[in-house]
C-alpha cells in the first residue's frame, strides 16, 4: 500500500485543461490520521467547476500518452480562474471507504476496519489520508456505496432547514427541486412538518416528488406558473428560498410573489413594500447567464450566496455532530442515493462519460469506484 492512483486537475496559463491520473505515495498516518481505502465517490454538481473550470468540454479529447482528458480553455476566461492557473490540484469533494490504516491515537485506532465517509476535496483516489475527526463512521450494515453521498447533499438539505429556523422563517421555496438533494429536503420537511414549495421544470419531475409525498410541486414551464407560485407562497407564508439555478428571472419571480403575498392587505401608501424580510440564497449554478432582477418586491429583501462549509462553521461542534449522527442513522432512508452508472478513475476521464455526468440531469448521478 505504498502507491495510490489519483485524479488531478490542471489549467495551464496558455489555455488548456488537463485532468489526469497520477500515481502518488500513500503517506504513513500521523497519530491523529487514518488511511481510507476509497470505494465510492459521487460526482456532484459542485465537483464540476473544480474539475473542469470554464473549459470547452465539447472539444475534449483523451490523450493516452498523458493518461489525461484535455480540453481548450478560452483565453478570455483565464482571469476568472487566475488563482488556480498552472497548479496541479486534487479533486473530489466526498466519498466513502474502509479504514485500512491508522495512527496510534485512540480516536484513529477506533476507526480501524470501519466504513467511513470523508469530505476532503481529494476523494477521487484509491487511498486517502485524513484526520480521524474528518470521518463520519457508519453502521456495520452500511456499504461504502450507500455511504458515498453523506456530506454534500444530506448536510445541505439539513442546513437549509437549520438556516430557516436560525433566521426566523417558517417555510421554504426550493428550485431544481427534483434533484437528489431536493428529494432529501422533501423527506426532511415532511418529517418535521415544514411547508416546502418545490419548483421543477417538467411534469416528470413533478411526478417524482409527488410519489415521495411532496405537497406543493410547481412546474415552471406551466402557463399559469406565476399565479400558482403566488398561491403557494401565500398559502405557506414562505419568505426564504434556496435557488440552484442562478441565472434568469426565477429569483426575481420568487421575491415578487413573496412581496405580493406580504402586501396583499396593505392600505394607503405602501412605498417600501411589506416589512417581512424576503431572502433568496443562490447555492448552485445550473444556469450561468445573468441573474435578472425586476424590482417589484419592495425594499425588505436580500439575495446572497450560500455555501455548506461556511454554514457549518457557524454551528457549534455539538450541533454539527448531531447532524452527522442523523445522516449516519438515516443514510438508507431519508438520505439514500441511487446512481445511474459506476465509473473507474480511467472511465471518468473518457469524453463520452464526461458528457453524461457534466449534463447534470435531474435524477441522474454518477459514482467513481476506483477499483471496480
Amino acid at each position: 500500500m505504498n502507491k495510490s492512483k489519483q485524479l488531478f486537475t490542471l489549467i495551464k496559463s496558455e489555455g488548456e485543461l488537463e485532468v489526469s491520473i497520477k500515481e502518488v505515495d500513500v503517506p504513513e498516518p500521523k497519530p491523529h490520521e487514518v488511511i481510507v481505502r476509497m470505494e465510492a465517490s459521487p460526482i456532484n454538481p459542485s465537483d464540476m467547476w473544480p474539475m473542469f473550470g470554464p473549459a470547452s468540454l465539447d472539444k475534449a479529447t483523451f490523450d493516452a500518452s498523458k493518461n489525461a482528458l484535455v480540453a481548450p480553455v478560452h483565453k478570455s476566461m483565464l482571469m476568472r480562474i487566475k488563482s488556480r492557473l498552472d497548479q496541479t490540484l486534487p479533486i473530489g469533494n466526498e466519498g466513502a471507504g474502509t479504514v485500512v490504516g491508522a495512527g496510534d491515537s485512540p480516536e484513529a485506532q477506533a476507526l480501524m476496519g470501519k466504513t467511513v465517509s470523508i469530505l476532503t476535496g481529494a476523494a477521487y483516489t484509491e487511498y486517502a489520508c485524513v484526520p480521524a475527526q474528518a470521518c463520519l463512521p457508519h453502521m456495520e450494515s452500511t456499504t461504502a456505496q450507500q455511504a458515498a453521498s453523506s456530506f454534500v447533499n444530506p448536510l445541505t438539505a439539513l442546513g437549509m432547514v437549520e438556516t430557516m429556523r436560525m433566521e426566523g422563517h417558517k417555510a421554504l421555496v426550493h428550485t431544481a427541486a427534483a434533484s437528489n438533494l431536493g428529494q432529501m429536503l422533501n423527506k426532511i420537511c415532511l418529517e418535521e412538518g415544514v411547508d416546502l414549495v418545490n419548483i421543477v421544470r417538467s411534469q416528470q419531475q413533478v411526478d417524482i416528488l409527488k410519489d415521495l409525498g411532496a405537497k406543493i410541486v410547481l412546474d415552471s414551464t406551466s402557463e399559469n406558473f406565476k399565479a400558482e407560485l403566488y398561491q403557494a407562497i401565500d398559502k405557506t407564508g414562505a419568505t426564504l428560498a434556496f435557488d440552484a439555478i442562478g441565472g434568469g428571472e426565477l429569483v426575481s419571480d420568487i421575491l415578487t410573489m413573496m412581496e405580493a403575498s406580504g402586501s396583499k392587505d396593505a392600505k394607503g401608501f405602501n412605498t417600501y413594500g411589506s416589512d417581512s424580510n424576503k431572502q433568496v440564497y443562490i447555492y448552485g449554478g445550473l444556469d450561468f447567464s445573468p441573474t435578472i432582477l425586476n424590482r417589484a418586491f419592495g425594499m425588505t429583501w436580500g439575495i446572497g450566496g450560500w455555501l455548506l462549509m461556511r454554514f457549518l462553521g457557524k454551528l457549534d461542534k455539538k450541533r454539527v455532530g448531531a447532524l452527522y449522527q442523523k445522516v449516519a442513522a438515516e443514510i438508507n432512508t431519508t438520505f439514500a442515493s441511487s446512481y445511474t452508472k459506476e465509473l473507474t478513475l480511467e472511465e471518468a476521464l473518457q469524453p463520452e462519460n464526461v458528457a453524461l455526468y457534466n449534463a447534470k440531469k435531474t435524477g441522474e448521478k454518477y459514482l467513481i469506484v476506483p477499483n471496480k
